[in-house]
């Protein structure tokens, strides 16, 4: 029962979660599977899930600290453990800043909200203040799920949720190491100022970059794959586009003519990319067109060559990738000729001398 003695309810608070230890636990692997359970069905991706039941020792030290004073002063009763919102914790750590509110949105309807603290907006809405950003939200099982058998034993405990991007928990981890960072000169105040700006900085610049990324490949994938044959045909009837023979093959281009040469393949982004850039590296001035024609102009025969490969080697299978670097050989055996290894270019060359291929 509530009191106006601080020895008494420490007491209280310390019978309590000693005899709780096992629920408290319990709960906190509740807490943590469920919201991961929810953001896995937003289709949201996260760097990493953490949670934790508050030490004892320091629910006693907050309560002290941030109550205690203002409390006592009005004569009020109190319980340490209502005043402890975040007994059982739980992190997420995100990717990207509206991350943050994508994750709310999976979470929130599953719970009540006690509070919302949104250091996020506060840091923002200010011209002069830096330093750490993140969401913090105070919840309780929903009553429905209250009601349920299996969250009965968890039913009356409340968790933190702390939402936050790689790069705020960053600099959290950082921004503790520093020790002073109030009463200090201003000639170093501008400096950790300076610091937790360059981290704002880079948050934002992830988030834009991904974007940006996403456009340009939706804005290359959404062409008429028709173009790819326009491509092929242009020189064939006297058209002159010079902006596509100047045109740089890059991972977008590439990924746009592959899939018209690959319909139903899935390509990984890395995949692409660093298969991209060997290409460049051994023919550096390549153009979207030259490397379309190159697949045109080869594909069916590697295809036969293929088909002949994995009919007489059961257990192997030629990908897209290798069959594109078979394409790319085909195409100029002496700039191409580190695309294949020794064994895959000596098969290839014996296939071609056998049934008459230049």
């Amino acid at each position: 029962m509530a009191s106006t003695d601080f020895e008494n309810e420490k007491r209280d608070f310390r019978e309590f979660y000693d005899s709780n230890r096992l629920r408290l636990d319990g709960t906190r692997k509740a807490f943590e599977a469920l919201i991961n359970s929810l953001i896995d069905s937003g289709g949201i991706t996260i760097s990493k899930t953490e949670s934790r039941v508050k030490d004892r020792e320091e629910c006693i030290k907050k309560f002290n600290l941030k109550y205690r004073t203002a409390l006592e002063e009005s004569n009020s009763s109190y319980s340490i453990k209502e005043k402890i919102s975040d007994l059982i914790g739980v992190r997420v750590v995100c990717l990207y800043e509206d991350d943050v509110d994508r994750i709310r949105e999976a979470v929130l309807p599953h719970f009540e909200v006690l509070e919302i603290t949104d250091k996020i907006s506060f840091i923002e809405s200010t011209e002069s203040s830096f330093g750490y950003k993140g969401l913090h939200l105070d919840l309780r099982l929903e009553e429905k799920r209250r009601s349920l058998p299996e969250y009965a034993n968890y039913a009356e405990f409340d968790c933190e949720l702390q939402l936050r991007t790689i790069i705020q928990d960053s600099w959290s981890v950082l921004d503790h190491k520093i020790k002073y960072k109030k009463s200090i000169p201003n000639r170093l105040k501008r400096r950790i100022n300076t610091l937790a700006a360059l981290f704002e900085l880079a948050d934002r610049e992830f988030r834009e970059i991904r974007i940006s990324t996403e456009d340009e490949l939706k804005k290359a994938l959404e062409q008429d794959s028709d173009d790819v044959e326009h491509d092929s045909q242009a020189e064939i009837v006297g058209v002159t586009d010079h902006s596509l023979r100047r045109e740089a093959l890059n991972a977008f281009s590439f990924l746009r003519i592959a899939q018209h040469f690959f319909h139903d393949e899935e390509f990984e982004a890395h995949k692409v990319d660093g298969f991209t850039q060997e290409i460049i590296e051994l023919e550096p001035e390549i153009t979207r067109r030259n490397f379309n024609m190159y697949m045109k102009d080869n594909i069916a025969m590697v295809k036969k060559y293929k088909a002949n490969f994995e009919k007489q080697n059961l257990l192997d299978k030629l990908n897209s990738f290798t069959t594109i670097r078979h394409c790319l050989y085909a195409a100029d055996k002496i700039r191409f000729q580190n695309i294949l290894n020794n064994v895959a270019r000596k098969g290839f060359d014996d296939w071609l001398l056998k049934h008459s291929h230049k």
